[in-house]
């Protein structure tokens, strides 16, 4: 994932994204975008990478303190997060947790380097995927321990599980995201007991970012089930009509007490 390309349930210009955060949600969105193709796409070394991710941060980071100065890359899309983010009290710090996770999957892909268990796998988690909900609950005014705790598992899940759905695509370009020695199943049955410990987070999220959430969820375990009837090695699972219609049915019945990860 790497990681913007699988934020595919970033609620981006979604009919249940309340109107009046719809540009603040665009703005981070657009923010991580951007991240995510300088750790991507193009022919740039690594090295070249690593620059820009660095000149990006400085760049945040001068113009929130309007002190320093800004380079010429970026003005239209850091002018737009810079005025979100001032009129929301924003936390930079979770924008910057997100360019700490993409210079990672830039060294790794440059040095070849292996995830060696879960535990270096989750530590990426919580700046590639978790800070995403963070920013998202902030927006929502939900702040208790509980919901953001939830919040973490849920999306770690999603980021595990959009993982393990692109190991076909990941290895060939160079990332290794299963852990060294993990085998597939164990993996799965554990993205899908962290996605039902946060399952319950769609209950204090109001309104139709509730109902989103719950789609969400039903979504990535949905995929979960892909997965598993598929060599990932090989090929990326597809949700079809069905499976949509299947997540929608799911998501009307989610019981006000979320299923316990067995």
């Amino acid at each position: 994932m790497s990681t913007v390309d699988h934020y595919e349930n970033f609620p981006v210009a979604s009919v249940l994204c309340p109107p009046h955060l719809r540009a603040a949600v665009v703005a981070i969105y657009h923010f991580a975008r951007t991240a995510d193709d300088i750790a991507d796409e193009g022919h740039a070394s690594a090295e070249e990478r690593l620059h820009l991710l660095a000149t990006l941060r400085t760049d945040l980071q001068n113009g929130l303190r309007q002190s320093g100065p800004i380079s010429p890359n970026w003005p239209t899309m850091l002018q737009a997060l810079w005025r979100e983010m001032h009129a929301f009290d924003i936390p930079c710090e979770h924008l910057l947790a997100l360019l700490s996770a993409f210079e990672q999957d830039v060294i790794h892909t440059r040095d070849k380097r292996i995830y060696q268990n879960r535990t270096e796998l989750l530590d990426y988690c919580t700046r590639s995927a978790n800070p995403i909900g963070r920013l998202l609950l902030h927006l929502y005014g939900i702040n208790d321990a509980v919901a953001l705790q939830q919040s973490d598992c849920v999306c770690s899940a999603l980021q595990l599980i959009n993982f393990w759905q692109d190991l076909s695509v990941d290895i060939a370009r160079g990332r290794f995201y299963l852990p060294e020695n993990a085998r597939l199943a164990d993996e799965l049955a554990f993205a899908r007991s962290l996605m039902l410990k946060g399952a319950g987070l769609v209950h204090q999220v109001p309104g139709r970012a509730g109902w989103e959430l719950r789609l969400v969820v039903q979504g990535g375990l949905r995929v979960l089930d892909k997965i598993s009837r598929t060599d990932t090695f090989l090929h990326r699972p597809q949700l079809n009509t069905a499976d949509f219609a299947l997540m929608l049915w799911r998501s009307l019945w989610m019981s006000h007490k979320p299923p316990q990860p067995k």
